[in-house]
């Protein structure tokens, strides 16, 4: 009857610390195509590959993003986090184990003259006392409580490395767009160093006309202000150049002088299409929302672990120990001390701290799927402004196209009157310095596609893919598409 009791009791006081549980909540449904729809760009283009730069096939390019991931500063933060999280699996898996402690102790202390046990009916005023034990301990985990917690750090460990991929990917594309950057301004340069060679030129005609008395003197002072300005931009350009390769080296962490050499090429050409089906596809190329929806996860999953602290815990000890007031009997087997116990924790009153903690914990999940969703519009916009960039280049590139052939069409019937002696040459120096300026527009539309390109590259992904999206997303596909 007293055991009935006491179990009576048990059940009683678990129904009490039970009765405030929350009901269980179904997993969040996250978004599982980007919103897209309405985007218009031409379609048939390959997903990035991993090395997604080597599409430019530039060698310099390839060294110097080589170099970037293997020494580049920016990414010391990210690998700490992702060594901090993997760490802090390591603690969560620890704490759900078994606990094996051993103790040993030896002391010496004397007995109160006004004791409870006197030293004249004892015998003795100081004594010493050694122990020597084995401590074994284990907490059952029947709610999943350290399992959730576990799976927390997993979730966490897998979005800090997510992260890393990212910081790889912002990291490869400023390397890009810094160095097709500098290839663009020594293109502009040349282009701006022949426009002030035939600005110089056609200065020192209009000073051999003032000389003459067949122009007035004031031209002088515009041929003048023309140059100042066509050298002015070409310092402008030089800086530009010197300030992208101080950029390069701080990307990669080393000096200019530490960089690969760098020589003056030609623009790669760009198409600007987008993949097929990339509003489906897209979850799963970007890791920054691989990354957040591995924290939606996370915050799942310490949900479940604060739910799971309102059932009762129970443990058990187990104590393997000797001990003895004579050293040298310590070891004897008459020196035994073992000792087991069971405990069971009841949270009944804890002035509300569970619901705190499982609200905290709810409102950590609404956080984190409000960021997955953030991420996921970011990424649609990153794309679509990306398209709409290189579709809005390409039709202005092709009226360009019209003005530089316009232009070189001048220049020569102005070459072709100078011959004929119809006009002086100033007609075709001014012609050329149209043409040089067109084609110097050109040039930054070109400049401007490339990198619109690289960003593309970056919004889709950079080649990223996660096997657990990527499993997720065409299933979708499959279920979805007529």
């Amino acid at each position: 009857m007293r055991g009935r009791r006491i179990s009576a009791a048990l059940i009683a006081l678990a129904c009490a610390a039970c009765a405030g549980l929350p009901p269980k909540q179904k997993p969040v449904a996250l978004a599982s195509v980007a919103p897209l729809d309405g985007v218009e760009a031409d379609a048939g283009a390959e997903w990035p590959a991993k090395e997604w730069w080597k599409r430019y096939q530039d060698p310099t390019l390839d060294r110097l993003i080589e170099l970037a991931l293997a020494s580049g500063p920016t990414l010391a933060t990210a690998h700490a986090r992702y060594d901090s999280a993997r760490q802090s699996v390591r603690i969560a898996g620890a704490e759900s184990g078994v606990r094996v402690d051993a103790d040993a102790d030896t002391s010496r202390q004397r007995l109160s003259d006004n004791g409870l046990f006197p030293p004249r009916l004892l015998g003795f005023t100081w004594y010493n006392l050694s122990d020597l034990g084995l401590q074994v301990s284990y907490t059952f985990d029947w709610w999943g409580k350290q399992r959730a917690l576990v799976e927390a750090a997993v979730d966490q460990a897998h979005a800090a490395q997510t992260d890393r991929s990212a910081a790889a990917l912002m990291l490869e594309s400023s390397v890009a767009d810094a160095y097709f950057g500098w290839q663009a301004d020594q293109g502009r340069i040349a282009l701006a160093r022949e426009r002030a060679g035939l600005v110089e030129r056609e200065g020192g005609i209009t000073a051999a006309r003032v000389k003459a008395d067949l122009d007035p003197a004031d031209s002088t002072n515009r041929a003048d202000v023309d140059l100042a300005a066509a050298r002015e931009q070409i310092a402008a350009l030089d800086g530009s150049a010197k300030l992208r390769v101080v950029a390069l080296a701080a990307l990669i962490g080393c000096s200019v002088a530490a960089l690969p050499p760098l020589q003056g090429k030609p623009l790669p050409a760009v198409s600007g299409r987008l993949p097929e089906n990339v509003k489906i596809d897209l979850i799963a190329r970007r890791a920054d929302i691989t990354a957040s929806r591995w924290r939606v996860e996370a915050a799942e999953r310490s949900r479940d672990s604060a739910r799971a602290e309102f059932y009762p815990d129970v443990s058990v000890n187990a104590l393997l120990g000797v001990q003895s007031v004579d050293v040298g009997k310590l070891l004897e087997y008459g020196s035994r001390v073992p000792a087991a116990s069971a405990a069971i924790h009841l949270p009944i009153f804890d002035a509300g701290r569970l619901k705190a903690r499982y609200g905290a914990a709810s409102a950590a999940i609404d956080s984190a799927v409000s960021g997955y969703r953030e991420t996921v519009v970011a990424a649609a916009r990153d794309v679509a402004s990306q398209a709409s960039t290189l579709q809005q280049i390409a039709a202005q590139r092709s009226q360009r196209l019209m003005e530089v052939d316009a232009t070189d069409r001048l220049r020569s019937s102005a070459a072709a009157r100078v011959r004929q002696e119809v006009t002086d040459s100033r007609t075709e120096l001014t012609a050329t310095e149209s043409w040089v300026e067109q084609r110097d527009a050109l040039l930054q539309l070109d400049a401007a596609a490339l990198s619109a390109d690289i960003a593309l590259q970056r919004a889709l992904g950079g080649g990223y893919e996660s096997p657990q999206e990527s499993a997720n997303t065409r299933s979708t596909a499959t279920t979805t598409t007529p």
